[in-house]
């Protein structure tokens, strides 16, 4: 997909993102709970200076954002926070890409979550991603 018409007419919504996850620019996200997709187009500002490809930094934080809406999934509105995080880059993803992540719960404990994903450009995997998010005390402002 490379428009926001495909990707509105495939059942993604565009959301304006807030703080530093605004980095990303509009995020688009398809489905809920256990199979909500998250999504992002690579713009020139993600990419490696001169080489056209999306910086393996900015692949980390679509990671942490991704696998976090996941954990929020699971939680239903309690606050956790990212305790852990792992990646590996598979291949390279270019600017233009449409990038997605579709988190996996693995397991749900008392206090920490289990996630997975994969990072996708089409049908390429350009990174896999697990952490340990951690559930919150108290509710954050």
């Amino acid at each position: 997909m490379t428009d926001p018409g495909e990707l509105n007419a495939s059942g993604w919504t565009s959301v304006e993102a807030a703080g530093f996850t605004g980095q990303l620019g509009p995020l688009w996200v398809r489905g809920a709970g256990g199979t909500r997709e998250i999504g992002f187009f690579a713009a020139p500002h993600h990419g490696n200076s001169h080489l056209g490809t999306v910086h393996g930094g900015l692949l980390m934080i679509f990671a942490d954002i991704g696998l976090g809406y996941g954990a929020a999934d699971a939680l239903g509105g309690q606050h956790c926070a990212t305790a852990q995080l792992q990646i590996q880059f598979v291949a390279t993803a270019n600017l233009g890409d449409f990038l997605t992540c579709r988190p996996e719960l693995v397991r749900a404990g008392s206090r920490l979550l289990f996630m997975r994903g994969l990072i996708k450009a089409g049908d390429k995997t350009v990174a896999s991603a697990d952490g340990i998010w951690k559930v919150l005390d108290r509710q954050l402002r």
